[in-house]
């Protein structure tokens, strides 16, 4: 895992065989070229990128990565028009429940970028080409086609942001990285029905050791407990009280 301002993304694979896993905030390319030749050595390229969705911090460094690398990506079919200039985002609720980063929520980039001779849909049967052993599970909720990524074998899981560790509208956490079990980005979510199912699906898979969009890691009993307990309580610790995208409760 690593972090790039507020937002992880993740090296998954050993020194000859290698996917990028998200690609960070705008402005980010240098630092993730930079971490790469850390990891991999100079002149190291992955063997695709993979994403968990399109917003513009799992994106940010996608345009130039792919023009240094020349490697594919690959993403759910329903995240595709976000990512070939076919459709924008919808705007960010800034008049949702939550903290200052809520109420930054506008300035935060929606329109699609346009990487279409790159990327291509994840196959679906759920398994992921470049990546052996592991399958992606469809989340959506926070986007609608987010996804989240499973390997069986030791039953570690990358959430993306169907859930997080911090909460991520409140500047304070944010800063500190205070760590707790939150549901997706709530300036971002359209579809809250959406997103407490994707999370019960995660949580089904009892995953050993969990990391997220944003925020540290989890693993064990600490994971389990804090799934269940935002499962729950998923009302009232995920979903706001008031905003655009809210029912009624």
């Amino acid at each position: 895992m690593y972090t790039v301002q507020i937002v992880n993304l993740f090296f998954v694979g050993n020194k000859s065989d290698w996917v990028l896993v998200d690609a960070g905030m705008p402005r980010s390319a240098d630092k993730i070229l930079e971490e790469t030749e850390k990891l991999f050595g100079k002149g190291a390229k992955p063997k695709a990128i993979i994403l968990t969705h399109g917003h513009f911090d799992h994106v940010g460094a996608l345009e130039e990565l792919v023009q240094r690398w020349d490697v594919p990506v690959y993403a759910h079919e329903m995240e595709l028009p976000y990512l070939t200039g076919k459709k924008d985002y919808p705007q960010p609720d800034a008049s949702v429940e939550g903290g200052m980063v809520a109420k930054m929520s506008p300035m935060f980039p929606t329109e699609a970028i346009d990487i279409s001779s790159k990327v291509q849909a994840l196959p679906a049967d759920g398994t992921i080409p470049p990546m052996p052993g592991w399958r992606w599970i469809h989340t959506p909720g926070h986007s609608p086609g987010h996804v989240a990524l499973f390997r069986d074998a030791d039953r570690v899981l990358l959430a993306g942001d169907a859930f997080v560790m911090v909460k991520q509208d409140a500047l304070y956490n944010v800063l500190t990285q205070k760590k707790e079990f939150q549901g997706p980005p709530r300036y971002l979510t359209t579809d809250w029905k959406a997103a407490k199912a994707s999370v019960i699906k995660l949580a089904e898979l009892q995953p050993a050791i969990a990391a997220t969009g944003h925020g540290e890691e989890a693993k064990g009993d600490e994971l389990k407990e804090g799934l269940a307990h935002l499962l729950a309580h998923f009302e009232e610790i995920a979903v706001p009280d008031y905003g655009r995208y809210v029912d009624d409760k």
